[in-house]
């Protein structure tokens, strides 16, 4: 059976449209040209050889992706950009949910503490890097002057090929930790009280009421932090620009940083285009599998 739609309901929902439209235009426009514009302009210059300012020259097909796979520099990056997020991501929610339980509890003076734990997000990514920078001085750098009160001799945190991944990793969970905190505090005020005074008539203790009350109800929150984390950790550049510079011996040439070098050091536009579209692909599967795997162990009220 066909319904026929009067043709001034038809002209009333076509204007809804519209109105929707010209409301929804500024950000479809910045969207349009800060993110899906270059998305396809970087598709199309991966399949090409560029010269030395980007500009396409002949069709490649998949040779720059066929060189990368072939090229031993490219999976030291990978192997570092996985090194990374294994060392960050994990750190970052442990430190950041064990700070947030301690600041969510009702303390004489926690609003300091809360202060101090979120500020790391009052600081830019540069200032905190020249922070650590000294403080991996060999020289006049803290870390050193504290192991060396144990008889250890120092250790040249970034230049050492064992300790440069980790070290800029470390500061890099300095760095995420005020953001991390702050949700995961936001989120822990936002559980139900009800819940835990009916869990202290009943008599559980407070690790009991951890796993089986607070982790549950806060999962929601945790399911999104460390999809961005997860995502951050990808994405660092500024950090690893300032410490290491990639190096030493690439230790620390995660994938942003060789895509970086590839197009504005070594001018093969090309190549970095093909690594970032690899990228962009991979964290792609990863969020659609912590979607399709971690959600169902979410808990939503």
């Amino acid at each position: 059976m066909n319904i026929k739609v009067p043709p001034a309901r038809w002209t009333s929902n076509l204007a809804s449209a519209g109105t929707g439209l010209l409301y929804l235009s500024p950000s479809i426009i910045l969207f349009g040209v800060f993110l899906v514009y270059p998305l396809i302009r970087t598709f199309y210059l991966s399949v090409f050889r560029s010269d030395t300012q980007g500009n396409p020259i002949s069709y490649t097909g998949l040779d720059n992706y066929t060189r990368l796979f072939e090229d031993p520099g490219f999976w030291q990056s990978v192997q570092s950009t996985i090194g990374f997020v294994l060392y960050t991501v994990p750190l970052t929610v442990i430190l950041a949910l064990g700070l947030a339980l301690l600041a969510n509890e009702k303390l004489r003076g926690i609003g300091i503490f809360r202060t101090f734990f979120s500020s790391t997000m009052g600081m830019s990514v540069a200032a905190s890097s020249i922070i650590w920078m000294f403080m991996y001085n060999p020289a006049i750098g803290v870390f050193n002057r504290i192991i060396e009160l144990f008889g250890w001799s120092g250790i040249q945190w970034l230049l050492d090929p064992k300790y440069a991944l980790f070290s800029v990793s470390l500061a890099t969970v300095w760095m995420n930790l005020g953001f991390t905190f702050l949700v995961l505090l936001g989120g822990l005020q936002n559980i139900d009280r009800t819940l835990y005074e009916s869990a202290r008539i009943a008599g559980p203790g407070y690790w009991y009421q951890l796993r089986k009350i607070t982790l549950p109800m806060l999962s929601p929150t945790l399911f999104f932090v460390i999809i961005v984390t997860l995502i951050n950790a990808f994405q660092t550049f500024g950090q690893i620009d300032i410490l290491t510079k990639g190096g030493p011996t690439d230790v620390t040439n995660v994938i942003v940083y060789s895509i970086y070098k590839d197009a504005f050091i070594n001018y093969n536009v090309g190549s970095a285009s093909a690594q970032a579209v690899l990228l962009f692909l991979c964290v792609l599967v990863l969020t659609w599998l912590q979607f399709k795997i971690g959600e169902r162990r979410v808990h939503y009220q």
